[in-house]
């Protein structure tokens, strides 16, 4: 489950970012996630809620991980249709190739951290 160690790098990114405000307790963290990004947005779920139980030097105990899902759109390259594939590589509806390229679906990134300077 490769959304551990994906969790772990933002956690990781967060907090370097929070010890620079003066940040001490992170309450919510937002994520964008492309639905084909190759991400389980319930395991990032389970992981945040591991390490957010785990380091409650730097969270909240409520703390919130809110996770905002990109719909995926792609384009197909030879006829020009838009559709919205299941995967990276998915046939073009219209003209049966797999030649798309993908325009949204892929993102995969930090929106957002909120916290406070009380310890």
């Amino acid at each position: 489950m490769h959304e551990m160690a994906l969790m772990g790098d933002i956690l990781q990114l967060v907090q370097e970012d929070s010890a620079k405000h003066e940040i001490h307790k992170v309450e919510k963290v937002e994520l964008i996630v492309g639905e084909i990004s190759n991400t389980l947005p319930d395991a990032l779920q389970m992981a945040f809620d591991i390490f957010r139980d785990q380091n409650l030097h730097l969270f909240s105990p409520n703390a919130q991980l809110i996770i905002h899902i990109e719909s995926a759109k792609a384009v197909c390259v030879i006829c020009g249709e838009e559709y919205h594939p299941t995967q990276k590589i998915a046939l073009c509806p219209n003209c049966k190739i797999p030649s798309g390229k993908v325009l949204e679906g892929e993102t995969f990134q930090i929106l957002s951290y909120e916290g406070s300077n009380e310890q």
